[in-house]
């Protein structure tokens, strides 16, 4: 499961970043390295967690009022050089980022597959969003309502740089970790959200992406807590096809209606309640015009829900 929360809370209850060195081991926060408001260190990872924690911050704040990932202003405590042990006392660079309930961890890669997991905005907002979704909805980390969890912090990870980088639905790229992959013809990211299963394949490191478009391949294994990084693939496909249903920038209609939807599902929710509740408040006309139902019905019909 998700761990427990333990939001602390910022001094100004307005934006206010922490970034720690872990110094390559897996202790954490570390050393304090960064403060809010403090000049830039001569350590990129410092600054990418501390820009790109404000870019996630910044886009919650101004496109749905919310303060921070508990909406109380809560810090955003990023770990940086984070390693993992090997066991015998030794420490190697963590290939992976992960939110532990209360802050960031980030770890530098091994540099053969993975680069350090700060360079990725959309990462950055990926694990970030984890830590909304647990004040929200918290939905439960296993089956289906753990592959929408994965979903909500595929959409607003992508959805933070897409808004920061003023890139239109139709225009933008749909890849998510593209930029902490040591690149190779056989991967270009570590998902697909616009052709989910074609991230990468027959990798000598990473093998071939597993992930479904359609309910008709919906993994129902044990592995991966119930595939939530697998079967993700298939409301993430429905979301790209909403937003570039409706056009225009996806953080507008398409994303106001899914954090919406993120705050109104329950922990166990289903695809089928996924759906069906974000069909409902695309309904709104006044609010997402006249045509947005109908695209969302057909988006998930597409995917087979």
């Amino acid at each position: 499961d998700m761990p427990g929360m333990m939001a602390v809370p910022s001094p100004e209850a307005t934006k206010h970043r922490l970034v720690y060195d872990a110094r390559k081991k897996d202790q954490l926060p570390g050393r304090l390295v960064r403060s809010e408001g403090e000049k830039k260190s001569a350590d990129v990872a410092v600054n990418e967690a501390y820009e790109f924690s404000g870019d996630t911050y910044d886009f919650y704040r101004e496109l749905f009022g919310r303060n921070s990932l508990d909406d109380g202003g809560m810090s955003l405590i990023s770990s940086v050089h984070v390693g993992e042990s090997d066991g015998s006392g030794r420490f190697e660079p963590m290939d992976n980022a992960f939110w532990d309930g209360g802050q960031m961890a980030y770890g530098d890669g091994d540099g053969r597959v993975f680069q350090r997991f700060t360079r990725s905005l959309d990462v950055v907002a990926h694990e970030l969003t984890h830590g909304v979704q647990s004040f929200t909805s918290n939905l439960t980390y296993r089956g289906q309502s753990g592959a929408l969890n994965e979903h909500f912090s595929d959409v607003f990870g992508i959805l933070v740089r897409q808004w920061r980088r003023g890139e239109a639905a139709g225009k933008a790229s749909w890849l998510i970790g593209s930029d902490v992959l040591v690149a190779a013809p056989t991967r270009r990211a570590i998902r697909d959200m616009e052709n989910p299963g074609t991230a990468y394949d027959k990798d000598p490191d990473l093998g071939s992406d597993p992930q479904p478009s359609h309910m008709k391949n919906l993994y129902t294994g044990g592995a991966d807590s119930g595939g939530v990084h697998l079967n993700s693939g298939i409301p993430n496909r429905a979301f790209v096809l909403v937003a570039q249903g409706l056009g225009g920038n996806a953080w507008e209609a398409a994303g106001q209606i899914w954090f919406d939807t993120l705050l109104q599902l329950s922990r166990g929710s289903q695809f089928a309640a996924m759906a069906a509740l974000t069909t409902q408040i695309a309904a709104d006309t006044a609010r997402f015009g006249k045509d947005a139902k109908k695209v969302v019905k057909e988006a998930w019909k597409k995917v087979g829900l």
